[in-house]
């Protein structure tokens, strides 16, 4: 499959690779992030940010972290009928489903599967709880489907913004869309009387952080009622990438960025710090993003909240008759 891409102004070519899981629900038994179970239609992720803390993954599938990550795709095809299959099974309550933990579930190649959609009209049928955590503008196909969900069950979803500067957002994530169209979908989504939030993450102390109050000031102003923030974090493979990614495209930022990473974690091994702290990090650094974080959110008015804190959501789940069942076949 070739596919236009932003990364790096050239075109870039995106394979397709097929994954067998007999199963599509992760359950997170961390506890440094209150996604408990998740739902990832693909792995791998056309966005091409360079900090994204999920590249480990492609190295699990013998597959290349760095071009690969972005580049080869892995889809769950039959996700949908696995997650049917998962909300059958009597010891499901009817939790929380976060879409996605790993990678978006709205990144390009969602245009054409829908596996995304597919599996939230398995959740719209069972009366499931959703959160949704994207950075694609894609999101806004299903906004009638999020309304749907939010009428019938719950349904949060959190827009993800790194950046309000389009360059620096073109030279580290490259394949995403820009920021006027994530605060665009806050808007649409805001407007559609969903239940919408923003994630400023990752805070990349020494690059982005003095932008983290135009992003809450932008999201607030498109109808934003939540945010929350996070911490860079870069465990191996993706520290390589990344700083191979600032050498190329922001060199004068590289000493900089990685000091002030080093100084976040207060510990030689920077950026992989222990479960439960993973997104907080401390120092003086982090204690002052908190409180620019803290004092910006209450002159919004905006809920806040940490990022490893997303609240479960009340459960409607209910198993629709057989014959429903049947027709979603």
């Amino acid at each position: 499959m070739r596919r236009g891409g932003r990364l790096l102004g050239c075109r870039v070519t995106i394979s397709l690779l097929e994954d067998r899981a007999r199963s599509i629900l992760t359950e997170n038994t961390v506890g440094d992030v209150d996604y408990r179970w998740t739902v990832n239609p693909y792995r791998g992720c056309e966005h091409a940010c360079a900090a994204c803390y999920a590249r480990g993954s492609h190295e699990y599938l013998d597959l290349d972290p760095g071009d690969g990550f972005d580049r080869q795709i892995v889809v769950k095809r039959e996700a949908p009928a696995l997650l049917r299959a998962a909300f059958d099974q009597d010891s499901w309550r009817g939790a929380t489903v976060t879409f996605s933990a790993v990678t978006d579930p709205y990144q390009p190649v969602e245009q054409a599967l829908e596996l995304t959609r597919r599996c939230l009209e398995v959740c719209l049928a069972y009366r499931n709880p959703v959160r949704v955590v994207t950075k694609s503008a894609l999101a806004a196909r299903d906004v009638e489907l999020f309304a749907a969900l939010a009428a019938e069950a719950r349904c949060a979803i959190d827009v993800s913004v790194t950046f309000v500067d389009e360059a620096m957002c073109q030279a580290l994530e490259p394949g995403a869309p820009p920021p006027a169209e994530r605060f665009a979908l806050i808007e649409q989504l805001a407007r559609a009387g969903l239940s919408v939030g923003v994630m400023a993450a990752p805070i990349i102390s020494g690059l982005n952080d003095a932008q983290l109050i135009p992003v809450l000031e932008r999201a607030a102003a498109a109808g934003a009622t939540s945010a929350c923030w996070a911490l860079l974090r870069l465990p191996e493979p993706t520290a390589t990438v990344f700083r191979d990614r600032l050498h190329r495209v922001l060199p004068r930022a590289v000493d900089r960025v990685f000091g002030r990473a080093h100084a976040t974690r207060g510990h030689d091994d920077a950026f992989d710090k222990p479960f439960h702290t993973r997104g907080a990090g401390g120092g003086a650094y982090v204690a002052a993003i908190e409180s620019m974080f803290t004092t910006t959110t209450a002159r919004l008015g905006l809920a806040a909240r940490r990022f490893e804190k997303a609240p479960e959501l009340p459960t409607t789940f209910r198993r629709p008759p057989r014959t429903t069942q049947l027709a979603l076949f």
